[in-house]
Formats: structure tokens, C-alpha cells, sequence
């Protein structure tokens, strides 16, 4: 099995693979924030990763199978999710520590705070009368969710 080890962006891809047949893989945020694991193209190509820890996959991100001559663009798939939209700087404050201190994965964008829609979050968010909306769209969290101890 062919393994990639290495995530590059489009200008950075070797001169070797810049004429290599393309295919896509299309990911959900947690399938993108794991490192090793067994993969497989959106057009049915088999292959590993192996990349360095802490490695998050971005849309556009490029991983190249030598073994198949072949370039794998990442796209990111679109997930159910909450948007926050805070309106004054002390709402940010106050709505990203709330998410924060329940270990909630979120992605800050200029105008909204995006969390995944998985089990808890909107009991939270409604607890603490957080305004939000649903949507769907690819959600990549700000940093990976470290372990916490109390």
C-alpha cells in the first residue's frame, strides 16, 4: 500500500508529480485531523497516511502517491453545524469561553464562531442562551481538542 507522508499546497508539489493524474478525497473535520489510518479516494485509489502529528488537512491541501503516480487534492466536506454570531467583543469573549470550557471544538471565522453539530452542543448553547443558527458547511476547528484532567 502506497503511504503519504507528506501534505503539500499546489505550488510546493514536486516537479515529478506536477504532471500527475488528479483525483480528490473528500473528508469531514474529524477524518482530517487524523494523522495515520487507511484511506480512499473519491475515485477508489487505496492508500495510507502516515503524516507528522498535529497534521490537520485543509481544502486544496495535496498528498502524492508516488506509487500510483498519482496527486490527491483534499476537499472538505460540508457537515451540520451551529453558527454563533456575536454581536459586541464581550459577547465573543463570553460565548468562546463558554464553548472552550465544555472541550467543544470550534472554528473562529471574522464573523462567527462555528461548532459541529455532535451530542451536547446545542443543549449548551441553549443553556447559556447563546443565539445560533443551524447550517451546513466544512467545519475545520481552530487547534485539535487536547486532553484535559481536572
Amino acid at each position: 500500500m502506497v503511504v503519504a507522508e507528506r501534505v503539500y499546497r499546489e505550488p510546493e508539489l514536486p516537479d515529478a508529480a506536477r504532471g500527475y493524474p488528479r483525483d480528490t478525497i473528500t473528508l469531514g473535520w474529524e477524518d482530517r485531523t487524523h494523522v495515520h489510518g487507511r484511506r480512499r479516494t473519491d475515485g477508489g485509489v487505496e492508500f495510507g497516511t502516515s503524516l507528522p502529528r498535529g497534521t490537520v488537512l485543509h481544502a486544496g491541501d495535496c498528498l502524492v502517491l508516488e506509487g500510483e503516480r498519482l496527486v490527491v487534492s483534499v476537499v472538505e466536506r460540508a457537515e451540520p453545524v451551529f453558527v454563533v454570531e456575536p454581536r459586541s467583543a464581550p459577547e465573543w469573549a463570553l460565548f468562546a469561553y463558554h464553548i472552550g470550557n465544555r472541550h467543544q471544538p470550534v472554528m473562529i471565522t471574522d464573523r462567527s464562531l462555528v461548532c459541529p453539530d455532535v451530542p451536547g452542543v446545542e443543549q449548551l448553547l441553549q443553556q447559556h442562551h447563546i443565539p445560533y443558527v443551524r447550517s451546513t458547511l466544512p467545519f475545520t476547528p481552530a487547534a485539535t481538542v487536547a486532553s484535559h484532567q481536572h
